[in-house]
């Protein structure tokens, strides 16, 4: 089945884009969320007058992101958890507690936005990218203490 993307989908496409999927795919999680339309003959027609908007869209916000990580570049952010002799945490920092420092210093940042391989588990200090837009890319400082 073609659809028209009409946000950007990991891995699929970028916004305007026709791609081919599976009908079931498209039918029960595309079209649902309003992530695509069907590519039909009006729709297709109507596509030049999309790309025009989204366009400004992807322009500002690719602006709004810059910004954004310029302003992410000097933050450095310090949490304090339990561990064990070694320095291992008995818990873990995840992208959830990273976002939640992020906006208790003003920063709205989605924690899907937040790329970790995998949760913090030792104490120390770590680089965190925050992938603000499909070309933005920022960086902030974390350095995860042991509770006294």
């Amino acid at each position: 089945m073609q659809i028209i993307l009409q946000e950007d989908v990991e891995k699929l496409g970028t916004r305007g884009q026709v791609v081919e999927v599976a009908e079931g795919y498209a039918r029960n999680f595309l079209l649902p969320r309003k992530l695509a339309l069907e590519a039909s003959v009006g729709n297709m027609k109507r596509l030049e007058k999309m790309r025009a908007t989204f366009a400004k869209k992807e322009a500002s916000e690719k602006g709004d992101a810059t910004t954004l990580a310029g302003l992410l570049a000097g933050v450095s952010l310090e949490m304090s958890r339990k561990a064990g002799e070694s320095d291992q945490l008995f818990g873990s920092v995840t992208s959830a507690d990273i976002s939640d420092a992020l906006a208790a210093k003003g920063f709205t940042v989605d924690k899907r936005k937040i790329t970790l391989a995998e949760p913090i588990k030792v104490v120390g200090e770590y680089e965190i990218p925050v992938k603000l837009h499909r070309e933005v890319t920022a960086s902030v400082k974390l350095a995860v203490k042991k509770e006294e």
